[in-house]
């Protein structure tokens, strides 16, 4: 990926912590997303004891997926420390001390401070196109989870905020870049993983003016982090052009903001061989 569009990791952690607050009055795309991801769990045959709610916000995912899987062990892991405090749900002091207590865990899914083969389910809502280094993130991702255990994740493709990056009208890192589906479906493969299924569907958000589409952003913590993005303030003429460009998209006297969302899903195989060579081989009762 051109050094332009790589996120600078510091400044990603400060916006979501800076974020947290606000996040939930605005995550309206993130929690729809969620509800769609939760419906394909329908098709999905699985038990899972523990699972991971990797970029976990604020808590939707371990809240909807706690009424699924009543019985597992749901781990929140997020780079934000501020989004997994304000997950916590509001306990009175003195029933904290007989509560079960939340498992979250501060750290990046490139490198997850989490043991190997420990969870059945890596569960990710939008937050894929945080990293920087999707093969890290995958593999990660396969080498904590167990054999036969499931990755289930929507993230952002490339005609996301397609609006508002045309309206720029030059080359320059004022939006994201975000990664093709079959980009994504290829390193899946990749990374180990078996029978991935990925596709997408556009959502449009539509606002009456830029700032509302602005404002959303920064609520959920989705500044301008790219290491190319443009130095110093922006200039008034030039966002007053921004503003005139965007208003061309302007239908029914509203401005979309477009965003297309990747879902997919995959398995880890079991494995052929074992660590010291040797081949596995089963046998199954007829």
């Amino acid at each position: 990926m051109d050094e332009d569009y790589l996120t600078e990791k510091r400044l990603v952690r400060s916006a979501f912590d800076r974020a947290s607050k606000s996040y939930d009055d605005a995550a309206v795309l993130q929690r729809e997303v969620g509800q769609r991801m939760l419906s394909r769990l329908d098709y999905v045959k699985l038990n899972p004891q523990t699972i991971v709610d990797a970029g976990s916000g604020t808590g939707m995912g371990k809240r909807e997926l706690g009424k699924i899987y009543r019985d597992a062990q749901i781990v929140e892991l997020d780079l934000s420390l501020s989004m997994l405090i304000e997950a916590r749900p509001e306990t009175a002091w003195w029933k904290k001390a007989f509560s079960r207590q939340p498992l979250q865990v501060c750290g990046d899914m490139e490198k997850l401070p989490l043991r190997s083969s420990s969870a059945d389910m890596v569960w990710s809502n939008l937050a894929l196109q945080w990293c920087n280094d999707l093969d890290a993130a995958l593999s990660e991702t396969g080498r904590v989870l167990r054999p036969n255990g499931l990755f289930m994740f929507s993230t952002f493709g490339p005609d996301t905020l397609k609006e508002l990056r045309q309206s720029f009208g030059d080359s320059r890192a004022h939006v994201n870049r975000f990664i093709d589906m079959h980009d994504i479906g290829d390193a899946l493969l990749h990374s180990g993983f078996s029978v991935p299924v990925v596709d997408m569907e556009y959502i449009t958000l539509t606002y009456s003016d830029v700032k509302g589409v602005m404002k959303d952003l920064k609520a959920i913590g989705a500044h301008n982090v790219l290491r190319g993005r443009p130095k110093g303030l922006f200039g008034k003429s030039a966002w007053n052009r921004v503003l005139e460009n965007y208003e061309r998209f302007r239908a029914d006297g509203r401005l979309p903001a477009t965003f297309e969302v990747i879902y997919g899903h995959a398995w880890k195989p079991e494995p052929k061989s074992l660590p010291d060579g040797s081949h596995v081989i089963r046998f199954a009762k007829k």
